[in-house]
Order: structure tokens, then C-alpha cells, then sequence
């Protein structure tokens, strides 16, 4: 009788040792729930550093296109930028409803 109580008492011990670890891992500070959470945020980082240096290399070639004083490019970046006409030139406005 005694064996069994023991045994029993040895079973419900592990389980809670065993629910209590895995609550553990779950839910502390370095759990495995905040990992995966700090593991997405790594990946939308990555992801927007990515569309940043690619935006950054974009700019460097029009600042050495107009570095370099090619005249189409300096005459579209006018015309779109700053809204710049040739003379005789009349703009037009489109405005959407």
C-alpha cells in the first residue's frame, strides 16, 4: 500500500514538475512565445532594411546621373520635381474627382 502512494505521489510530482516546466518555457521573459514574437520582428526589419538600401541605391544613381550633368535627366527631375516649363510651354492640371 505504501509502494502505491509512493508511486503515485512519484507520478503527480513529475506531471507537475513537467506542466510547470513547460509553463515555464512558455511564458517567462525568454520564453519561446517571445522568441517567435522577436523572430517575426527580425524578419520585417530585415525586410524594410532591404527596401531601404535598394530605395538608397535608386537615389545614388539619379544623384550621379545629375552629378554627371546628363541634360535629359536634369530636364525630367525639373519638370516632375518642381514643375518647371520650357518657355511657350503652358501646363495643364487634371484634377480627379
Amino acid at each position: 500500500m505504501i509502494l502505491l502512494k509512493n508511486k503515485r505521489f512519484r507520478s503527480y510530482l513529475f506531471l507537475f514538475l513537467f506542466i510547470a516546466g513547460l509553463i515555464f518555457l512558455f511564458f517567462n521573459d525568454l520564453g519561446v512565445i517571445k522568441y517567435l514574437k522577436l523572430k517575426d520582428e527580425v524578419k520585417e526589419i530585415k525586410s524594410q532594411t532591404e527596401k531601404i538600401e535598394d530605395e538608397n541605391k535608386k537615389l545614388e544613381g539619379e544623384i550621379d546621373s545629375l552629378k554627371k550633368k546628363i541634360p535629359a535627366k536634369i530636364e525630367r527631375t525639373a519638370r516632375e520635381k518642381y514643375d518647371m516649363l520650357r518657355e511657350g510651354e503652358k501646363a495643364i492640371k487634371v484634377e480627379e474627382e
